[in-house]
């Protein structure tokens, strides 16, 4: 018998030909001429190296050290929650959480198919199904309204995820896990402080989980935390992510645990971000509206929203490119690229993925599929200046210029 390693997932012509239609062509080559504008990089210009040295001259280096539990007590009190527990990276938060809630074999979750892949996949890893809700065409998150058509007896929680930094309709969808009797998970990796009528975002539902990647609004390098007003939950999500180790028998397990834990390390570079947390969404939302202002008499863009109630943080500054604008999504990424300018394409939702692709899914959520197909965001860090978002907007205004194909 031949050894053999795992194999990729195969699509049928049929597959390929519609989702070729959406996905992105290829990756532009950024010139290397001038500058280069990357589409994030972190901001890490205040205590972050004092306190991380401040671990290394102590030795705490591992996740044992002050700065773990004082970065979940000071990240939870900025949610408004009462628990949090920090892990390795937010794709761990998100399993963590279905992991305490039971979710398993033959059970399903709610998601939008328009998400980041990783929303999908935690489901998966525990032999559960994730059920897929189209996009909403104006804030990109999931379309509350078609969430009760996929809900079944199977179904034990929904996976809201609050795009590029603005909150779902969290009144309606926790009306309707009530009614249901569902969970209620926050995948909030990309929108740390939005605001939802006056309540912080991921302490609204059952359970919030955050990415400390890189490229958030705060980072640890790696890493992810999950909050909770939960007791029960937050009790249980503790003793999970550390191996599930019997508090009174050290080697003693009546959980499958993991080890998710967050390092002190990483965690000291958490509590000086958190220091300056609106800070740094104030400088995401300042990149917004200077790219609004500039943009705004360009044809065939259509901007991200803020309706009303809500704090966006635009984590990214997206837009989505209509029929008026005279190059497609890919003809002006090349374009910016020419000029150093990185960008990034909007997700490829989870419909089109080949190891969820259903025969079913082709035409089934359109407005994720223009999504996928015209959307794309611009360098939005913190640290990013005026002068660079005047010229990256004067560069789409030249492309604006050109004669459609």
């Amino acid at each position: 018998m031949t050894k053999q390693i795992a194999q990729p997932t195969k699509l049928s012509k049929e597959a390929k030909a519609y989702i070729k239609q959406h996905i992105p062509h290829h990756e532009p080559v950024l010139s290397q001429k001038g500058e280069v504008i990357k589409v994030c990089w972190p901001d890490l210009s205040g205590n972050e190296l004092k306190y991380v040295e401040d671990c290394v001259k102590t030795g705490w280096v591992s996740s044992m050290g002050k700065y773990v539990s004082l970065f979940e007590q000071r990240f939870a009190e900025y949610c408004g929650a009462k628990y949090s527990v920090s892990v390795t990276n937010g794709t761990h938060a998100i399993h963590l959480a279905l992991a305490a809630l039971g979710i398993g074999e033959g059970d399903e979750v709610i998601i939008p198919t328009f998400t980041m892949i990783a929303t999908a996949n935690v489901i998966k890893y525990l032999g559960a199904t994730p059920v897929f809700v189209d996009a909403r065409s104006d804030t990109w998150n999931i379309d509350e309204t078609k969430i009760e058509e996929v809900i079944t007896s199977k179904t034990k929680a929904i996976i809201v995820v609050h795009i590029y930094g603005h909150p779902c309709e969290m009144d309606t969808i926790m009306e309707i896990a009530k009614k249901h009797n569902l969970w209620v998970i926050e995948d909030a990796a990309e929108a740390h402080g939005a605001m939802y009528h006056g309540h912080r975002i991921g302490a609204i539902g059952d359970i919030g989980c955050f990415s400390m990647y890189a490229n958030k609004v705060i980072t640890t390098g790696e890493g992810g935390i999950v909050v909770t007003n939960n007791s029960d939950l937050h009790r249980l999500m503790y003793k999970l992510h550390n191996h599930a180790f019997d508090d009174e028998i050290h080697f003693w397990h009546e959980y499958l645990g993991y080890n998710y834990r967050l390092t002190n390390l990483q965690a000291a570079l958490g509590c000086a971000q958190v220091e300056r947390i609106d800070e740094l969404i104030g400088a995401r939302r300042r990149n917004a509206q200077l790219y609004m202002k500039s943009l705004s008499y360009t044809q065939g863009i259509q901007f991200p929203v803020e309706l009303p109630g809500i704090f966006n943080t635009y984590w990214m500054f997206g837009f989505v490119l209509t029929d008026e604008f005279p190059m497609t999504r890919d003809e002006l990424r090349d374009f910016l690229a020419d000029y150093g300018i990185e960008t990034r394409t909007f997700f490829i939702p989870m419909h089109m993925q080949p190891i969820y692709f259903k025969k079913e899914y082709i035409g089934a959520f359109p407005i994720s599929d223009f999504l996928c197909k015209n959307g794309l965001y611009l360098p939005s860090s913190s640290s990013l200046t005026t002068e660079k978002i005047e010229y990256i907007c004067s560069k789409i205004m030249l492309a604006a210029q050109k004669q459609k194909k």
